[in-house]
Formats: C-alpha cells, sequence, structure tokens
C-alpha cells in the first residue's frame, strides 16, 4: 500500500534524525576530551556527569536541560561544549530537585555568555517550580575574552546572584558543593546558597587567586592556603563543612535532601499512570520527512496519551487546532493541537493543515481559559505555519481572534508544556507558547524548524531585496547569478532553523527523542506541582 510505503519512509527517516541526536549527545557528554577528562581524575575529582549520576536515585530518571547549548558557538576559542556547564532535574533521596554542575574539563568551567545563560534558565525552573536546586562548583569563573557578553547587563553574570537572593526569600531549597575551584564572583553563588560544603585539597573558594593577590597587595600566598577547604572551614567560617573526596560531599547531600520536610503542593489531578494503547512508537512513521506534507495530528495525540483517550472540545468548530482533555503519565492534561491535515471547516471551506483561523483561534482562547479554571495544566503540540492570511480573513477578523489567543495563553496562571513537532513559524509560535511565553519546558523533536516563516518563502523575499539592491546601484544581475544568491541565502535561512540551531541558543530546552515526550510532560508537571497557583487567572480586556 501507498500509505505503507510512506510509513516506512518517515519511520526510516526518523530513526536515522534520532541516531544523529544521539551520537550529537554522546559528543557533547564527551566535554573538553579525554585529556582534560584524565587530568581532572589524576586529581582525585569525578566528572561532572559522573557526580550527577552518583548524586541521583539509582534507576531514577533524570532529564538534561540544554545539553546543546552552545553548540557551534565559540569555536574561535576551541568550542564550549555544553557550554561548560551540565544542567537538568533529578531525583535525590526521593526529592525531585534541579542539579547544576561545572564541567572543568572545558575551558577549567569558565563562564562563557551561555553558560550564564543556561545557569539562569536553570535557576528560572527552580523557582517557577520552587523545586530545591543542587550547585556542584567547579568553576574558573568569567571567560575573561567575552567578560563585556557576560558582565554588565541585567541577564548577565550578576543576576545569578540576585536570583540565589530571591530564591532564598521564596524558601526555595539551595545547596553548594565547591568541587574544585571558585572564583572572584562566582564565589558567592554557594555562599549565597542554604549550605556550602567543600572538598579538602581539590575544592578552594575566594575573591582572588593567589596572582591576584600578588599583583594586588604585594602578597605572597598559595591558593590552598588563601582559600583551601581548611582555611575556609576552620579559620573564616565561609563553608559549613568539609570532606575527604567529592562522593562523601554528595553523599553528604543526599543526606540532606533525606531528611526535608513535605511540600505545599499545588494539587494538580493524577491518576495511575496507563501506557497509550496504541504502539508509541508508530510515532516514528506518522510524521512526514518533509514539513509540508500532511498527517493527522489525531494519530501522534493517541500515542502519547494514557488508554489512547482523548476527550475533545469543539469537535466540528474550528478544526485546524485541536484541543481537548486527556491524561499524559496519569497526570490531567489540556492539549492544544495543530492538526496537520486539510479540513473543512463549519462554513464547508477547505482549512490548510498547520494554519491558525479565526474559529481555530476563537476555540482554542475558550479551551485555554476553561484549563486555567479548572486547574489543569496545557500542553501545546505546534506544527503551524501561522495564521491566515488574505482579505477573507482580515475581514473576519483574523487579528482580533489571534490577539484573543495570544492573550489567553500569555495570561495563563497553570503550567504549560510545549512540543515543537514540526513547522514553528512566526506568529503561529507566539500563540501555540513558544519560548517568549513562558512555558515551563519547552522541547523540539529533531524535525523541528523555528523561524518567522518557511524557509522558501523567506528566501525568495530576501532575494528580492538584495537583487533589488544590486539593480540599484546599476548592477546587472544574470538568471544565474539569481540562482547562486537564492541558493546562498536558502542555505543560510535553512540552518537557522533547525533545531540545533535553536537549542544551542536555549531557544528550546532540549531536542528529544519523540519516544522521551511523555517522560519530560510527566517530571514537568510534577515538578509544577511544587507550586501552588496563587495568581488568579485574568486575561484583561479582549475584544469579542
Amino acid at each position: 500500500m501507498k500509505q505503507d510505503i510512506e510509513f516506512n519512509k518517515n519511520e526510516d527517516s526518523m530513526r536515522q534524525l534520532v541516531d544523529a541526536l544521539k551520537n550529537k549527545l554522546n559528543k557533547v557528554a564527551e566535554g573538553g576530551g579525554k585529556k582534560n577528562a584524565d587530568k581532572q581524575k589524576e586529581q582525585g575529582k569525578l566528572l561532572a556527569r559522573e557526580r550527577i549520576e552518583y548524586l541521583i536515585d539509582k534507576d531514577s530518571d533524570f532529564i538534561e536541560i540544554a545539553a546543546l547549548a552552545a553548540d557551534g558557538m565559540y569555536e574561535e576559542y576551541g568550542g564550549c561544549p555544553s557550554a561548560g556547564v551540565v544542567t537538568g532535574i533529578g531525583y535525590v533521596s526521593g526529592r525531585q530537585c534541579m542539579i547544576v554542575a561545572n564541567d572543568a574539563t572545558v575551558k577549567a568551567g569558565a563562564w562563557f555568555p551561555m553558560a550564564g545563560k543556561k545557569n539562569l534558565r536553570a535557576q528560572e525552573i527552580a523557582m517557577e517550580n520552587r523545586i530545591p536546586i543542587i550547585y556542584l562548583v567547579d568553576s574558573a569563573g568569567v571567560f575573561l575574552p567575552m567578560q563585556d557578553e557576560i558582565f554588565p547587563d541585567k541577564e548577565h553574570f550578576g543576576r545569578i546572584f540576585r536570583n540565589n537572593a530571591m530564591m532564598s526569600s521564596m524558601g526555595i531549597i539551595q545547596i553548594a558543593a565547591i568541587m574544585g575551584s571558585c572564583v572572584a564572583g562566582g564565589a558567592y553563588l554557594p555562599i549565597m546558597s542554604d549550605e556550602a560544603m567543600i572538598v579538602d585539597k581539590t575544592g578552594s573558594i575566594f575573591l582572588a587567586g593567589s596572582y591576584l593577590v600578588k599583583a594586588a597587595v604585594g602578597e605572597d600566598i598559595d591558593n590552598e592556603t588563601l582559600g583551601g577547604a581548611t582555611t575556609q572551614c576552620e579559620i573564616s567560617g565561609v563553608t559549613d563543612n568539609k570532606f575527604p573526596n567529592d562522593k562523601a560531599a554528595l553523599d553528604h547531600i543526599k543526606n540532606i535532601f533525606s531528611k526535608i520536610g513535605q511540600y505545599e503542593k499545588a494539587g494538580f489531578n493524577r491518576i495511575k499512570s496507563r501506557k497509550p494503547k496504541l504502539n508509541e512508537k508508530d510515532i516514528y512513521g506518522l510524521i512526514p520527512t518533509e514539513a509540508s506534507k500532511q498527517y493527522d495530528m489525531y494519530e501522534v495525540i493517541a500515542r502519547l496519551v494514557d488508554d489512547s483517550e482523548f476527550d475533545e472540545y469543539k469537535d466540528k468548530y474550528g478544526q485546524s487546532i485541536i484541543c481537548g482533555l486527556a491524561r499524559i503519565d496519569g497526570w490531567s492534561v489540556g492539549i492544544v493541537a495543530n492538526q496537520r491535515k486539510v479540513v473543512k471547516s463549519k462554513k464547508g471551506e477547505m482549512q490548510f493543515g498547520g494554519v491558525i483561523y479565526s474559529d481555530s483561534a476563537d476555540k482554542a482562547a475558550r479551551f485555554i481559559m476553561n484549563c486555567n479554571q479548572r486547574k489543569i495544566p496545557l500542553v501545546f503540540l505546534q506544527d503551524v505555519t501561522g495564521f491566515m492570511v488574505g482579505s477573507r480573513s482580515e475581514q473576519g477578523g483574523i487579528i482580533k481572534d489571534g490577539a484573543k489567543m495570544v492573550n489567553a495563553q500569555a495570561n495563563s496562571v497553570v503550567p504549560k508544556f510545549t512540543i515543537i513537532i514540526g513547522n514553528s513559524y512566526g506568529a503561529g509560535n507566539y500563540a501555540m507558547c513558544g519560548k517568549a511565553y513562558d512555558p515551563r519546558l519547552i522541547v523540539a523533536w529533531p524535525t523541528a524548524q523555528l523561524a518567522v516563516m518557511g524557509g522558501s518563502q523567506a528566501a525568495k523575499v530576501l532575494l528580492q531585496i538584495q537583487v533589488s539592491a544590486e539593480k540599484a546601484k546599476g548592477k546587472v544581475v544574470s538568471k544565474e547569478d539569481e540562482e547562486e544568491l537564492l541558493k546562498k541565502i536558502t542555505d543560510r535561512y535553512t540552518s537557522q532553523t533547525s533545531p540545533y540551531y535553536a537549542a544551542s541558543r536555549l531557544w528550546v530546552d532540549a531536542i528529544i527523542d519523540p519516544l522521551d515526550t511523555r517522560k519530560w510532560i510527566s517530571m514537568g508537571i510534577e515538578a509544577a506541582d511544587h507550586s501552588p497557583i496563587k495568581k488568579e487567572y485574568n486575561v484583561g480586556v479582549i475584544q469579542v
């Protein structure tokens, strides 16, 4: 059958994309390479990911946030795998928490601009969800050649310490272990935590190292005497306890978490989890190899939700967006998804898949408001090319209805989770809860594409602009020149729509295997359940 051939073709393509993703993640996990890793081992230290592995509960889930941060960036400095810091949500003594671990194999754990942004994202997740945060510190401080891009601005390095203070006032637990260098401004991070421990002989903390002290005040002193474990635990009292090695310090953190009291819950509805009735692995064959092709989003939803059960809202109205209630790993969720099939409207008109029409926007806005009223977390499944354009749409009030949808979800007080499956273009990205609209977690499948508009359309627009500019200078642009320029523009634009481009800049928290989607949503809601909803839902003024 033709459908079977298409399914197999899609499945092969998705498997290749997932394999490429896993290979990329394995490469990133090598950090600064074997030579630097061996050097750290010689000092008796564990590597960043080994520290996390030892710390978290055995056989428990861990979702790594921003593993691909800084991918392809800072090449002039030899690159900065994973932005030199490992972050993620895991379980310590049964308690869900955020973990931040500097990777000293990458430029001695120095803070590049993306390292700062990644740390701030980790703190943001901890603050939004009120989950504890653990810092495993091993860093040489700010990467000086790029200090102007990390030091003085609002969302730069100093914001980290501001967040330390804010989390303390919010009652969010912060525990820090100094397991290597902790220098200059970075020294405030562990000391502004609730408890700071240090590893003897390998950990050190000071505002200025021995070389700077010599230059500044003429004092000759070694780093261990200046700010080692004995000095900071027994003389200054800056750190609370010292430990003989990494594992002993990590064991102490486990003990702390084993004695923490219960937290107030938001109370999101959860029952016993059930797997989807339909085979989850079918997702690989359902998503087309080409972003412009149609597929049925109902089939995808049926392989993501418990028992493959989905209670649809307004199923005959605004059919280019699917809305409804379901359960994911037992959690009650409201799903807002773009339908990728061509469908018929209530007036018998054909609606293109992936496009948001006035009736769809109106339906989605109402559904989002209902979920907020009922305290049900929202899941957005994005494959959207934008809002419908043209005279009929404008006369039908597409801007007003689009604004209504954006308003409803921007003011949402229940936690939101965004999965970018395919296209994520223009205002469609905003309406379907893109990064600018504060999803608790936002992840992409390897098939995702993020841009202000599709590659072919954008390239043609950019070509027209450049050709017009050349002609204005009196230059003759041949057909061959136009084709060469179009290819150059298309290649550049296409590379910028890649999910890897987005992940490297933290526009998404991760690129994931589609089969991990349920785990990400479930752990995300579990984290959100730590933070009771205090704010009343109010959408302000909406034109109806």
